[in-house]
């Protein structure tokens, strides 16, 4: 299978990922099984048991019908890898770096909120977990955590804050002051959710975790957002309720910002940090990435939130297509939505992206088994990268471009979708 003993391991500058399927494999002759399968169906399967309805709802749900959703998992069925044969992949790299970064490999882990409704710690584990694979972590404002115990807990991994901005530049600027003080070296504004897309499930149950006390422990220890508890007369020990309404209310607020905003946000954090990078995630469309490279972003991410603002929206993929050719030597482009797999994230690379995010996946194995669940699922997701880029016959990621892809019209069949996932 994968040799462990194979000379080539100790002389190649990124691991060895692909032990991790083998030590999976010999788990049976020492009387233990892997932790769980990480198939995305049976992943899905596993989460909706051990979550509470709340929490799986909360995680699975899309926009409207779903459509972006199945519109994102279709642009991927029709683009097909080439596979390249006798090439010497003994010593492949799956390294690459983001913001002066040096990473594991073009896989980092997307910016999800609530986590504590996935697992009692929330983004800790998520956190230690990334940092022990030296994989980039994006936290969101939307944490279920401090910021401060978050960077604690991924230690001296790579981090990045993912900012939803309140229409209160004095606590904007005090979670932006708080980020870059606790090691979140690049700042992502997210620009396509003023407010929650139309969640059917979520709606019907009334499953929203901030009006029901749980999970807004990033805003409730802002020292400026502890005085707008104060002006308000709400305690948050006595009114959870109110506190974290008060609190998510700013943060996914129904007010929409423009333009015009967004070049005293990137002042305001090239301040703080001293001039790290500024980017903008949500965008869609060449309009809005030629836009973010005029007014001096530094990154974009190429995203529709996986499906779970806009229902009917331009599959990601399909986005980035256009993106690439019209920015792509401008700018650092990433992209984010509808990753399920190495061949995935292959895809993603091959059509210009520089950096791929990965969001569901993580937070099911999170919602199973926590830390183990988080770190289980990661080293998969790796160990099907180095195994595909040695089956596939690429030595780094910059070979895989363009070249690699057999692409069919959008209208080409659609695949079957066996989940929601």
């Amino acid at each position: 299978m994968s040799d462990p003993e194979n000379p080539n391991i100790s002389k190649r500058s990124t691991p060895q990922w692909s032990l991790y399927q083998r030590e999976n494999f010999w788990k049976t002759n020492e009387g233990e099984v892997p932790p769980f399968n990480t198939e995305p169906g049976k992943l899905e399967e596993l989460a909706k048991k051990k979550l509470t309805e709340g929490g799986w709802y909360y995680a699975s749900s899309n926009a409207g019908q779903s459509y972006t959703h199945l519109a994102n998992r279709q642009a991927f069925f029709r683009h097909r890898i080439i596979p390249r044969q006798l090439v010497d992949t003994n010593l492949r790299d799956t390294a690459t770096t983001i913001f002066g970064h040096k990473v594991s490999a073009p896989i980092g882990f997307a910016p999800i909120g609530i986590n504590k409704i996935y697992n009692k710690d929330g983004e800790l584990p998520v956190a230690k977990v990334a940092a022990e694979l030296n994989l980039p972590y994006a936290l969101s404002t939307a944490g279920s955590n401090p910021i401060e115990k978050v960077a604690e807990a991924n230690g001296n991994g790579p981090r990045f804050y993912q900012l939803y901005m309140p229409h209160d530049d004095e606590l904007t600027i005090s979670l932006l002051t708080r980020a870059f003080k606790s090691g979140f070296d690049v700042c992502m504004l997210t620009t396509d959710t003023w407010q929650l897309g139309w969640r059917h499930d979520d709606v019907a149950t009334g499953n929203y975790a901030f009006y029901h006390g749980i999970g807004a422990d990033l805003g409730l220890s802002d020292p400026v957002f502890q005085k707008r508890l104060k002006e308000k007369g709400i305690d948050p020990v006595k009114q959870p309720n109110e506190a974290g309404a008060l609190w998510i209310d700013n943060v996914w607020h129904g007010r929409a910002w423009g333009w015009e905003k967004i070049p005293w946000l990137i002042k305001t954090w090239k301040e703080i940090s001293g001039g790290r990078p500024f980017c903008l995630k949500g965008i869609q469309s060449v309009a809005d990435a030629q836009r973010a490279v005029e007014i001096g972003c530094d990154g974009i991410v190429v995203s529709n939130h996986a499906g779970r603002q806009v229902d009917g929206a331009i599959a990601s993929l399909d986005a980035l297509e256009h993106i690439v050719a019209a920015v792509g030597d401008k700018t650092y482009i990433m992209y984010d939505s509808g990753i399920r797999g190495a061949a995935d994230v292959a895809k993603a690379l091959a059509l210009g992206a520089k950096f791929v995010w990965v969001g569901r996946l993580w937070v099911w194995g999170l919602s199973i088994m926590g830390e183990t669940g988080v770190r289980h699922v990661m080293k998969s997701l790796l160990a099907d990268f180095d195994i595909f880029m040695n089956a596939a016959g690429f030595q780094n990621i910059e070979q895989i471009d363009k070249t690699v892809l057999e692409s069919y019209p959008k209208a080409y069949a659609m695949i079957a979708e066996k989940s929601k996932l």
